[in-house]
């Protein structure tokens, strides 16, 4: 027998569940564990009948084979029934639930727990895939639970799954009348009249820049139907965290029954956590308890005090301000202004005097009004606000949210002791609040029941211990010079995107020191490397780049294997014309981020404090990890630099992901339009795209996925960034896969003394000889020399080996083989007809490593005079091997039959 359970007071979403899951199994029943919500049970009043509803008293435990529970993973949760959960017959317990950050400590052999606004939603999307019918009473029930869940889709933890399975339930019937009745049902006279008192005795408290209501009321018994009169209450306050709190006596004892609504719009406190402590539960903005005590005051502090502890502290302009500022004098043209907003991206420059004090702002606004009136060689002072509005870095966000709401300004200059240390933007204001939204999402791949309640406490999961205490080790020594360190991106993607849940070990780590101006400069990050160097002495150091980047390099280590961790200071990147080497200046991690190439590596994880473990998301890349896509960040980024299309591409099929839409359309548009083709005469100007394109050419072409990367590029166009005349078809895929397995071969059949060859560079040689003059663009990728003059030779060489003729003899053959490198015959071997290719592969493997049977020593031995007589002997008796005149074993009989040769073509002196 099949029993689904729901959790004691049972609301609309277990319910619903447990009867979508009854049509899943049929033949199932269904137990209410312990009692329902006001709303349920009237409604069960009338829809009883409909679903397979039984009494836990009429349940024979010893019948029971498998048991479901729907929306909590909690024994307490299910009362007396969680006894049948260790019965020994049981064959499976199964755990249907959307709390992500709730303990799980029932041994559940199927556990389905995931991030959505209701585990109807859960459900539902089983029984679409099903494709079963559902009765009205069926759907109602499954809308309401997914409705009250989420707020109508009001609620943070609303997803679009959600909605769609509300979408799916109305075409299964779902009664609309029945669901405005319960969704929102209007409040007794008994809570409207404890709503008027609550209004009256509310206190409210402000905390780190939060709203705090609260309310506690004596009553005279048990009311129903309290947690309605919570959402009215805080519908009416606008707090922005409320505590409903109501106590009454217990019959025949001293005790009295303390009941805790509690509420919340913000992200930190997790109120279904901090209820635990007194036996409640629920969601992180949505919980209740049912306390029993004579301590009614106490405890009531008590759990207020543990609400205002997980209030976080609010973000401050020196969290959001980007800095150092691009600042401009008085006396600056218009038409100068304008080109530095252009480098820079920005919406308007901050101007200041010869002392650096701040006089005024000029927005892009005011330059294109001088510029369009020509009045491009004006100063700026003409055309500046005067007087701005300014905060310092202590300003809250609230507050600089009310400045630019209030007076409609786009930018706040951040002063501190009257000197211009940052600005804070709209478009960070907006940012932030983005990812205020965005962080209540769980990580990809999370356990279901252990998932911890921060980015930082899952990523002390995700890592080995040692990697882990590492990190730690390296905020510490940030937090104490006052800087911000953050985990930056390739590494938190892959993290996101491990298949596995036992702690992994990356071997790429990318570091960002960001922090206050008077706290940060640009060599902080080789500081802190030298400071990790110092605790971690079998790492290397290396030091480089315009901005002290540093790295720390582990080779074959015990415990961290073989490690790169790059820190660098944050940056931000400017491309003077297109396809050039960027340049590069200090910057924030806003910027740091935004310069990089695609949204999956413009995530970074705060490590130090405050706000430690705050996962920064300003681009949609978890979105996009979701959605399994790679989308790049700026609109002209392809422009800039056409390596992103080979890293695209990389990306793309090492991940098995897709490339976005609109990417492919950009790619598309920079290589139609022709940048590329500027960048590949003799003189161009732009030798550092080459060089950028070559390392990204050697990653894609030694990864195991090379081919299927190289047919992307080709369903790109991209190969055009190479030449105008390089075109991915049939028959050079068909030329590449040859001279792969032919370089396998050569790996491992040639001769010992022959020189291997990387199998990257060859696959990159094959690729280039399809073009008419490979050698130059060998040479503006600074390929080896030995490269260059190969592919600068191929042209000729490629001519005269389609010249040869497999019917003469194989010392003629070899004769005109052995004019030419190993490699330029492999390469040629891909391209020429069969014929001719054996022939190639004949004199590799076997005439190249033939071994004479005697050597000059022998003929020395013999009596023969050392002379260029010996050479004439041996090429002669290489000849006679090669056309099968004189064999070429080295057993005594064959060693005889050379005897005889030489002494019949060269008798002894």
């Amino acid at each position: 027998m099949d029993l689904i359970l729901c959790h004691g007071t049972a609301d609309f979403d277990t319910l619903g569940a447990a009867v979508g899951l009854s049509r899943l199994l049929p033949g199932s029943r269904i137990v209410l564990t312990g009692g329902a919500h006001p709303a349920v049970r009237d409604f069960l009043a009338l829809y009883r009948d409909e679903y397979p509803l039984i009494e836990r008293r009429a349940v024979d435990p010893q019948r029971l084979r498998r048991i479901h529970l729907v929306d909590a993973q909690e024994r307490l949760r299910f009362g007396k029934a969680a006894e049948w959960l260790g019965l020994p017959q049981l064959e499976a317990i199964a755990v249907y639930d959307h709390h992500l950050q709730s303990p799980c400590d029932i041994p559940a052999s199927d556990r389905q727990v995931e991030a959505i606004g209701a585990t109807a939603t859960l459900i539902c999307e089983r029984l679409q895939a099903a494709q079963i019918q559902l009765a009205p009473a069926e759907a109602t029930v499954l809308a309401l639970g997914i409705h009250v869940d989420t707020g109508s889709l009001s609620y943070d933890q609303s997803t679009p799954r959600d909605a769609q399975a509300l979408a799916w339930l109305m075409t299964q019937g779902a009664n609309l009348r029945v669901l405005r009745e319960y969704v929102e049902p209007g409040l007794s006279a008994p809570l409207q009249a404890l709503l008027s008192q609550s209004l009256e005795v509310l206190e409210l408290e402000e905390r780190r820049g939060k709203i705090l209501a609260r309310v506690l009321l004596p009553v005279d018994g048990y009311l129903t139907g309290l947690s309605s009169l919570a959402a009215q209450l805080f519908a009416l306050t606008e707090a922005d965290l409320l505590l409903l709190g109501v106590h009454y006596p217990v019959e025949g004892s001293t005790d009295r029954r303390l009941t805790v609504i509690g509420r919340s719009r913000i992200e930190g406190p997790d109120l279904g956590q901090t209820f635990r402590q007194w036996g409640g539960g629920g969601h992180a903005r949505a919980a209740s308890l049912n306390w029993r005590g004579t301590a009614i005051a106490e405890t009531w502090e008590a759990i207020g005090a543990a609400v205002l502890e997980q209030l976080p502290a609010p973000l401050l302009a020196r969290d959001l301000m980007s800095s150092p500022v691009r600042t401009v004098r008085p006396e600056i043209a218009i038409a100068e202004a304008e080109r530095i907003l252009l480098r820079y991206g920005h919406s308007g420059l901050s101007v200041v005097d010869e002392q650096d004090q701040l006089v005024g702002i000029i927005s892009r606004r005011d330059l294109d009004l001088a510029l369009h009136h020509g009045f491009g060689h004006a100063p700026v002072k003409g055309y500046m606000t005067l007087n701005p509005k300014t905060i310092s870095p202590e300003t809250s966000l609230p507050e600089i949210e009310d400045l630019m709401v209030t007076y409609d300004i786009g930018r706040l200059p951040v002063l501190d002791r009257d000197q211009l240390v940052g600005i804070v933007t709209r478009t960070d204001v907006l940012r932030q609040l983005h990812q205020d939204q965005q962080r209540q999402t769980p990580p990809l791949n999370a356990p279901a029941c252990l998932l911890p309640g921060t980015p930082r406490d899952w990523l002390r999961q995700r890592l080995i211990p040692a990697q882990w205490e590492l990190l730690e080790t390296a905020a510490h020594f940030a937090e104490e010079r006052g800087w911000h360190l953050y985990l930056v991106g390739g590494g938190v993607r892959d993290l996101f995107l491990a298949q596995t849940d036992a702690p992994l070990l990356i071997s790429d780590i990318d570091l960002v020191v960001d922090g206050f101006h008077r706290a940060l400069s640009e060599a902080a990050g080789v500081e802190l490397a030298q400071l990790l160097r110092d605790r971690y002495p079998q790492a290397r150091l290396e030091v480089h780049g315009r901005f002290q980047t540093a790295a720390l390099l582990w080779h074959e280590d015990p415990v961290f294997e073989s490690l790169w961790v790059d820190i660098a200071t944050a940056r931000t990147e400017f491309y003077p014309y297109p396809a050039a080497n960027p340049e590069v200046e200090a910057s924030s991690i806003r910027q740091d981020l935004y310069r990089r190439d695609f949204t999956i590596n413009a995530l970074a994880i705060r490590l130090t404090e405050p706000h430690a473990g705050e996962l920064l998301d300003f681009f949609g890349g978890r979105l996009d990890l979701e959605a399994r896509q790679v989308r790049v960040l700026h609109v002209n980024s392809f422009i800039e630099d056409p390596t992103r299309i080979f890293r695209a591409v990389r990306f793309a099929v090492r991940l098995s992901f897709a490339i976005e839409d609109q990417t492919r359309r950009q790619i598309r548009y920079a290589l139609d339009s022709g940048v590329y083709q500027r960048t590949q005469g003799e003189n161009s100007i732009t030798p550092a795209l080459q060089t950028r394109l070559r390392a990204e050419l050697q990653l894609i072409l030694e990864a195991q996925y090379w081919l299927p990367a190289l047919r992307e590029l080709g369903s790109l166009q991209a190969f055009r960034c190479l030449h105008s005349d390089c075109w991915w078809t049939r028959s050079l895929e068909a030329q590449l896969r040859r001279c792969d397995r032919l370089n396998r071969r050569w790996q491992q059949q040639a001769h010992p003394s022959l020189k291997p060859v990387p199998p990257w560079l060859l696959r990159l040689q094959s690729l280039l000889t399809s073009l008419p003059e490979p050698g130059p663009i060998a040479q503006r990728l600074q390929l080896p020399q030995e490269v260059i003059q190969r592919l600068q030779q191929w042209p000729e060489a490629i001519a005269q080996l389609t010249q040869l003729d497999s019917a003469q003899l194989p010392s003629q053959l070899y004769r005109q083989l052995a004019d030419y490198d190993p490699i330029t015959l492999l390469l040629a071997a891909a391209v020429l007809p069969r014929s001719q290719r054996r022939v190639i592969s004949r004199y590799l493997w076997e005439w190249l490593p033939l071994e004479l049977p005697i050597s000059g020593h022998d003929l020395k031995t013999l009596g023969y005079r050392p002379g260029p007589q010996f050479r004439e002997i041996l090429e002669a008796l290489h000849g006679a091997v090669l056309d099968g005149k004189v064999p070429a074993g080295s057993d005594e009989a064959a060693r005889q039959r050379v005897l005889h040769w030489l002494s019949d073509r060269y008798p002894h002196p």
